[in-house]
């Protein structure tokens, strides 16, 4: 039998790219980027501290900037899905940062 790989955990890592890139533990739900992006007219997410926020929006980042090869494998690389970037531009400010920078708009 072979040996297990152990499942790093990303403590303190809010970067998709970083989680998949150096093979931390993700749970997946990308499938749901679809769904939010096309039947969501304003999303607010109210949870508490470290329960994902910053990942969600790091994970539609990459998906909009064209990063597919970081979904290999994922349930959004299985789906015949393609959303344009430029049809869902707004300005995004993120509270934690402080920062304001250019994202998504979901239609509606």
């Amino acid at each position: 039998m072979a040996p297990q790989k152990s499942l790093r955990y990303p403590i303190g890592i809010q970067t998709f790219s970083d989680i998949i890139e150096e093979g931390y533990a993700y749970v997946d739900k990308t499938g749901y980027i679809p769904t939010l992006v096309e039947h969501g007219k304003y999303i607010f997410l109210s949870r508490p501290r470290r329960l994902g926020k910053s990942l969600l929006l790091s994970t539609l980042e990459a998906y909009f900037e064209g990063r597919r090869e970081l979904f290999k494998g994922l349930a959004l690389d299985r789906m015949d899905v393609e959303i344009d970037f430029f049809t869902y531009l707004l300005p995004i400010y993120a509270p934690e940062t402080g920062e304001c920078s250019i994202g998504v708009k979901i239609k509606g």
